[in-house]
């Protein structure tokens, strides 16, 4: 027998945790559930098209996330997927929202193109996370040096998760085609974007410089 939304929702409420809660806000998470957790009611729920829509109706954070993880993503028109994402203001319901659904949808390249045009940096910085997709899969259509004249002008002064996006093109570029890496190095020298992000040991820098030739040494290697 299937779940109704409403007793998903009550399942979802058993799980909030208010530190986790705590935690999360502080990045603009409004949700208390543990993301493992969350998964694994995903993975009991399995795939649920209409259910998924329900839960995303109610405007709640977590259960957002887990519609993102039972939905088809090939099911959602080009229109429902662009209006999802301009009422996505969690972060990670935005991450998921490009990450396990837009890329997978068929919509995919059209809603780049739109989105990386789109007057509202949130918006747009989804069309850079799906720019920096193609310049790692498919790059074959894209021209990178107009890519990267964008990334010079604008990057400096963008709001930090369009800069974020910006920057992890800017990265990919350098990384994945050496004929542009000079160029890619020059301009986040220049830039100085993330230069003093705070960075765990072990962990790669997201300074585009440190980032593509740590990549690039690691792939020599």
């Amino acid at each position: 027998m299937s779940e109704t939304a409403a007793e998903v929702m009550a399942e979802l409420a058993t799980l909030e945790d208010p530190k986790m809660r705590e935690a999360n806000e502080k990045r603009g998470d409004d949700h208390g559930v543990n993301l493992s957790k969350l998964r694994a009611v995903a993975k009991r729920l399995k795939t649920q098209q209409d259910l998924a829509r329900e839960l995303w109706a109610t405007n709640d954070t977590a259960a957002r996330l887990l519609a993102l993880l039972i939905c088809r993503p090939k099911a959602f028109e080009r229109d429902e997927l662009d209006a999802m994402l301009r009422e996505s203001r969690a972060p990670k319901v935005h991450d998921w929202l490009v990450n396990y659904v837009v890329k997978k949808s068929p919509h995919a390249e059209e809603l780049r193109v739109a989105w990386s045009a789109d007057a509202d940096p949130v918006v747009a910085s989804a069309g850079w996370a799906l720019t920096t997709e193609r310049v790692a899969k498919k790059p074959e259509g894209l021209d990178l040096d107009e890519l990267l004249d964008s990334i010079e002008a604008e990057m400096k002064d963008a709001p930090d998760r369009l800069q974020w996006a910006m920057n992890h093109t800017l990265a990919q570029i350098g990384i994945e085609h050496a004929e542009h890496r000079a160029r890619a190095l020059g301009i986040g020298e220049r830039l100085g974007v993330l230069k003093d992000y705070p960075t765990p040991p072990n962990c790669t820098s997201p300074y585009a410089p440190d980032w593509i030739n740590e990549m690039v040494s690691r792939r020599s290697a």
